[in-house]
């Protein structure tokens, strides 16, 4: 079991990978400013959410990890036909900002994001809304935003 000097370690590996993930991911949103519905761009921006959720993952870092997911879901409904319109843009990129924020607020000593959950909520709320998904329901968590100790998860 992989104890706290290991999950620290890791933690600044995991920053450095996601904050590469989250600028792919913006260049991705710019592009379809651009060019609305390019499928590389969409291909592009769902793998590398997958990518960082999965990153989240090996660190319990459960929130990050759930509100990636939870965008790709709604992105993935967007692409069977829906057009991603200039506000679903602006939806997409209010989470993305949020994510990079929250990446910051990351305690590195203990790994906690002690925040409520609300804002993930209003924006995945925002953004299926305008991707036409009004069923979407997120994704139940069980404490609000804690996040779990590298050890805890590995437990």
């Amino acid at each position: 079991m992989p104890n706290h000097k290991e999950w620290a370690k890791r933690l600044p590996e995991f920053l450095v990978e996601a904050e590469t993930l989250l600028a792919k991911s913006e260049e991705c949103l710019s592009h379809l400013q651009l060019i609305r519905n390019d499928q590389d761009a969409v291909d592009c921006l769902l793998s590398t959410l997958l990518k960082l959720a999965s990153k989240a993952d090996i660190l319990g870092l459960a929130a990050v990890s759930e509100f990636s997911r939870q965008i790709h879901a709604l992105l993935n409904h967007a692409q069977l036909g829906m057009t991603l319109n200039h506000e679903a843009l602006c939806a997409l990129k209010d989470c993305l900002t949020l994510i990079a924020w929250q990446m910051e607020l990351i305690d590195p000593k203990t790994g906690q994001l002690n925040l409520d959950d609300s804002e993930q909520i209003s924006l995945i709320e925002a953004l299926a809304f305008q991707v036409g998904y009004s069923q979407f329901q997120p994704l139940a968590r069980c404490a609000p935003l804690a996040l779990a100790a590298f050890s805890e998860r590995q437990a």
